[in-house]
């Protein structure tokens, strides 16, 4: 992740959020970078390496054999984290499908995150700590039913864990660590298994 590139403007009229999200409809990001809102400011995050984009693709398969009518699964796609006024871009969301196309065509704003069932992030060397902290805690917070981590520098080796049953104070109240090789098991609407056995550490 790089340093911010636009800071909170205490000067500029109405709310601060609002500012950022103007700034960020915005900005002309170079391809593959992705532009997040955090702690009041714009966080470019660079593009991420093949074998993370390969964890995406097989996660993204599988979970279109899996998906119920009416769900799509989505990369690149901003959520709001309204509770904390926070942008996040994360590697795949799945949310009901007439949603995304009832969004305004006029103008790229971040989709609610409460609406979202699931919510992948994949961990990079330089956001893995954003990932299982940060990003734990705000998507816990806005009701993310399921939030899955797939964290191939975990200190206890490459592990994917899925977090459920979200509480408002910021965390998960059960946690499912698989170290990669062994199946993690995905509840409903999903209800099917993740294979890791493939998954570049």
């Amino acid at each position: 992740m790089t340093a911010a590139m636009v800071e909170n403007d205490q000067a500029s009229e109405g709310r601060p959020w609002d500012y950022l999200l103007q700034t960020w409809r915005e900005l002309d990001v170079p391809e593959g970078w992705r532009a997040e809102i955090d702690e009041g400011q714009i966080v470019l995050v660079p593009p991420p390496h093949a074998h993370h984009n390969g964890i995406a693709e097989m996660v993204q398969h599988r979970l279109y054999r899996a998906l119920p009518e009416g769900l799509g699964v989505y990369q690149t796609l901003g959520v709001h984290i309204a509770p904390l006024d926070k942008l996040y871009v994360p590697d795949l969301v799945i949310m009901p499908r007439e949603l995304i196309m009832a969004a305004d065509p006029e103008t790229s704003d971040p989709m609610d995150v409460s609406e979202a069932l699931l919510i992948v992030e994949i961990t990079s060397k330089g956001n893995a700590r954003e990932d299982r902290t940060k990003k734990y805690r705000a998507y816990a917070r806005a009701g993310v039913p399921l939030y899955l981590l797939i964290d191939r520098f975990d200190t206890r080796g490459a592990m994917a864990t899925l977090f459920t049953e979200p509480n408002e104070d910021g965390t998960y109240k059960r946690s499912d660590p698989v170290p990669f090789g062994k199946p993690l098991t995905l509840p409903e609407p999903f209800g099917t298994t993740l294979p890791t056995g493939d998954f570049p550490a």
